[in-house]
């Protein structure tokens, strides 16, 4: 297992020394968010205010959207490892995704929507493990936190000019309107094919295959044994975590809630999009120098923190405040995640260990959504404890989670200052 210099990232023109496949899947990522933030963000509204879905059904096609997405990630990542091909793959994910989108122009029932976002999560899980072990494979080791910082940064301001053009598709259409109309969404969702489409050509056309340092002629297994006890100790944390980490549909749902419009919602999004965007880069350059887990254990208290603020919220801008602070830890957190587990897998099965890492995310998040949807609205004849409930339990996993990340033994990712 290859670990990270104690070198740090120091001369200010690193980013221009960062790899073609770097930037080329960043483009892509930046593309294709434009097009699934137009959608994404209004999909809750759609469900909840024009087909009249209950929070538990929406937390339910949430869950299994993402359940999806995350299984077939971990066999994505090990069939990439097995063909020692990175590109391909991601390639198929990105097109099967913009294949299916458009198709939620003619949904009129909440099981098409589920059809459509079973449809995209499957391309979302074929492409990304092998997209991130693409992107880990072609930078050095000590700009990994920067590569994955800049990835992030892309595909979040990506979301920020996606919810742009949102925005002002509804300002022209229903501007002020407390309530999503289905007119509106159609037009989002036909307006989102453009971008998706580019994102497709532009990853197939620049990528290039890169050789996988370290691989072996017998083809790996899908399993979990020979990964350092770290890994799997990380997965077990991550796990603890996600259960308090629903679908951030309810973080929408609970601005409408408090007070928001729709243009408020969008705006909200905008800008929780642009702080992650701001945080992303620097935050994964720093995390080469520091230590990812320090960041990570910051970014999971600051979660706690601003999830028991949603618990709490009374106005729709406290929803708006406590949505900015939400990007800090989304920046602070999840491109150094991926950049951690490169750092606690051997090269040749960082495809297996991506696949692995996002099943464990996705599979959690069912039941995930599930319970925050019940605690919320209830289900059958019992009422929930209301909107504030899972954003509490959320808080509260999250400390547990951070506590133990910050116990964890070994210091593979912890460099000392240089």
């Amino acid at each position: 297992m290859t670990e990270p210099s104690n070198r740090p990232t120091g001369t200010p023109d690193t980013r221009k020394r960062l790899p073609r496949n770097v930037w080329v899947v960043t483009a892509t990522s930046f593309l294709m968010d434009i097009s699934s933030e137009m959608i994404l963000n209004l999909l809750p509204l759609f469900l909840f205010n024009v087909l009249g879905v209950r929070t538990a059904a929406i937390g339910a096609i949430e869950g299994v959207a993402e359940s999806t997405a995350s299984l077939l990630k971990m066999f994505s990542g090990w069939l990439s490892d097995r063909l020692g091909t990175r590109k391909k793959l991601a390639v198929l994910g990105y097109a099967v995704s913009t294949v299916v989108k458009p198709l939620l122009y003619l949904v009129t029932t909440w099981g098409g929507v589920l059809a459509v976002r079973f449809g995209d999560r499957v391309g979302k899980g074929i492409r990304t493990a092998p997209r991130d072990a693409l992107v880990a494979d072609s930078v050095d080791e000590r700009q990994r936190g920067l590569a994955f910082g800049l990835h992030r940064a892309g595909d979040t301001a990506g979301a920020v000019v996606g919810i742009g053009i949102a925005l002002l598709i509804l300002r022209a259409t229903q501007s002020g309107s407390v309530e999503l109309s289905r007119t509106s969404f159609q037009l989002v969702v036909l307006a989102s094919m453009v971008p998706a489409i580019l994102a497709v050509l532009v990853l197939a056309l620049g990528a290039r295959e890169t050789k996988i340092a370290g691989a072996r002629a017998k083809p790996p297994k899908l399993t979990l044994a020979g990964f350092d006890g770290r890994f799997r100790f990380f997965l077990v944390i991550i796990v603890l975590f996600t259960l308090g980490n629903s679908s951030d549909a309810f973080l929408i749902l609970r601005a409408q809630n408090a007070g928001l419009t729709v243009t408020g919602v969008l705006g909200m999004m905008l800008t929780f999009n642009l702080v992650y965007a701001l945080v992303s880069s620097p935050a994964g350059a720093l995390s080469d120098r520091f230590g990812r887990r320090r960041f990570l254990v910051g970014g999971w208290l600051l979660y706690a923190v601003v999830y028991l603020g949603f618990a709490k919220a009374t106005a729709g801008w406290h929803t708006w405040v406590l949505m900015a602070v939400y990007g800090v830890y989304y920046g602070m957190t999840h491109g150094v995640a991926k950049a951690f587990v490169a750092d606690l897998v051997p090269a040749e099965r960082r495809g297996t260990a991506y696949g692995v890492y996002s099943a464990a995310v996705g599979v959690t998040a069912l039941p995930a959504s599930i319970i925050a949807g019940v605690l919320w609205q209830g289900v059958g004849g019992w009422q929930g404890f209301g909107p504030g409930a899972p954003f509490l339990v959320g808080s509260i996993l999250a400390l547990v989670a951070a506590v133990l990340l910050a116990s964890m033994r070994g210091r593979p990712t912890e460099p000392t200052r240089g």
